[in-house]
């Protein structure tokens, strides 16, 4: 008996078309397609491809990450990180693996990291996205 492939379903990709504008908060389970304009942070479990006529002002974090339009923020990706030819970045790289092709533009630091770190990464950013109130308050230590 062959073991079936899971399909992937068209519906389960959240799709930004080129010429909308969005700003807030992406928080994703699935992959995400951005072709237009996007200000704020990203947040995907799935992979993220942002196409020719992507705009992103802000942090992504990702498990993999296809670029070929423009990001000004920083990149935290779980596995690969993909510059593709024609792509502008404005940020810090924090990833597994990168792959840089001819063509892309970078300007920022870049970081290798384990699975561990982005975990410890991701948590980090998404406690700091978090309002003060949703925050838990810090303990308080008397000393006697």
């Amino acid at each position: 008996m062959a073991k079936s492939e899971p399909t992937l379903n068209v519906n389960s990709i959240s799709r930004i078309s080129a010429g909308t504008v969005i700003k807030g908060e992406i928080l994703s389970p699935t992959d995400i397609r951005i072709d237009g304009t996007f200000e704020g942070r990203v947040q995907s479990k799935g992979r993220v491809v942002l196409g020719e006529t992507a705009s992103v002002k802000g942090d992504i974090i990702c498990n993999n990450i296809d670029l070929w339009g423009k990001v000004e923020g920083n990149i935290f990706v779980k596995d690969t990180l993909s510059l593709k030819a024609g792509c502008t970045m404005d940020g810090n790289l924090h990833a597994r693996r990168l792959s840089v092709e001819l063509g892309a533009i970078f300007n920022g630091s870049c970081k290798t990291i384990t699975e561990a770190e982005f975990e410890k990464l991701a948590g980090a950013q998404q406690q700091a996205s978090q309002p003060a109130t949703q925050q838990k308050p810090a303990q308080q230590v008397r000393a006697n």
